[in-house]
């Protein structure tokens, strides 16, 4: 491990261990991107996956937020496709259209597009850079979070070639052919789990997965195809950190609209995840029901709340704090923040955290 500044502010860190906070720690998915003036000004130089790949430039976009906001946490610039890159599947990011992947139309394509034995480690040590370098960047100032795809997230936009309203084309591989799309997901997962350890080693204080197409499954499906396999990872990425003396960190899993699984997923004996992120449906106070002792729940305005204005938009981020509380909670989007968002809306998210969890901390105390 290198020789880091040492950390100044870990509260994003010690809510997602249950310790007791000051206040609500608070960042934003996808807090590096579009909305910013100063990454969309890096854009007309770089492409997207230039940026990605390049230490210095991936590095530059991470730190653009911190610079602009008080935010708790950073997180590296990076994407979820980089493992099927990683695994010889060719992504082009396509402006106005998104990720557009060479698909996997039939699972025997699984034996010659999927590149097994690839060294991911070697595939992406452009990411492992650009971590130890943010890392030293920040000086200490907040932690850094890594971040991976999920398995069923991935497959499906290996399968559907890019984003699908309806993942019918990878649905059916699950129906017709159960057994490959194990074998794809699982060689996924293994991939995902040499990657999150070695982004620990190369510097994340923190993980988080994101299982973004949840969704689009019911509960019999995700217990087959989602869950085992978010299960494998959390599991065996801790296993491998301590084998490896490597630090212990908080791993969060995002599964957006699985309102259905949220009980399993708040269970560490089934999931062992330190945090479960949860989407703007979700209602706080039957998260706060659902979840166990040991889990902190991270969430979940609606993006849109942003659109609002300034004093709706904190009244809207008060009333998310006083139904969350302070404990175990760290503040966040339910989703990405969309990409025509006023940064001003978003400084007044951060600061409204702040504000409203330390009043209420105050008022918890003098009761």
């Amino acid at each position: 491990m290198a020789n880091f500044p040492e950390l100044t502010n870990d509260l994003i860190i010690r809510a997602a261990l249950g310790e007791k906070t000051s206040h609500v720690p608070v960042w934003v998915m996808r807090q590096a991107g579009r909305y910013l003036p100063e990454f969309r000004q890096l854009r007309q130089h770089h492409s997207f996956f230039d940026i990605c790949r390049t230490p210095e430039l991936a590095c530059d976009a991470t730190l653009m937020p911190i610079r602009r906001f008080d935010l708790d946490a950073a997180i590296i610039f990076s994407d979820i496709l980089v493992i099927p890159q990683a695994l010889g599947i060719d992504v082009q990011m396509v402006d106005s259209v998104g990720p557009v992947l060479d698909p996997l139309t039939n699972p025997s394509d699984i034996k010659t597009k999927v590149k097994a034995d690839n060294d991911i480690d070697q595939q992406l040590d452009y990411v492992y850079k650009a971590i130890t370098l943010t890392r030293h960047s920040l000086q200490g100032k907040v932690p850094l979070i890594g971040f991976a795809g999920a398995p069923f997230t991935l497959m499906s936009y290996m399968v559907e070639g890019k984003g699908s309203k309806t993942l019918s084309n990878v649905k059916k591989w699950l129906y017709q052919s159960p057994v490959e799309s194990h074998h794809l997901l699982d060689l996924l997962a293994t991939s995902i789990t040499t990657f999150l350890v070695s982004q620990v080693r190369a510097g994340a204080q923190m993980l988080q997965i994101f299982e973004s197409n949840a969704g689009f499954l019911g509960p019999t499906q995700f217990d087959q195809f989602c869950l085992p396999y978010l299960s494998k990872i959390s599991k065996t990425v801790k296993e491998q950190l301590r084998e490896q003396e490597l630090p212990s960190v908080p791993i969060t899993v995002f599964a957006k609209d699985a309102h259905y699984a949220l009980d399993k997923l708040c269970d560490k004996t089934i999931s062992n995840y330190d945090v479960v992120s949860l989407d703007w449906t979700i209602q706080p106070q039957m998260a706060r029901t659902i979840a166990r002792d040991g889990v902190t729940l991270q969430g979940n305005l609606d993006p849109c709340a942003l659109y609002s204005n300034q004093d709706d938009l904190d009244y809207l981020v008060e009333q998310m704090v006083n139904e969350f509380g302070t404990e175990r909670y760290i503040a966040n989007l339910g989703h990405g923040i969309y990409p025509d968002m006023s940064p001003e809306s978003v400084n007044t998210f951060v600061n409204g955290v702040h504000k409203h969890s330390r009043r209420y901390n105050l008022q918890k105390d003098c009761i």
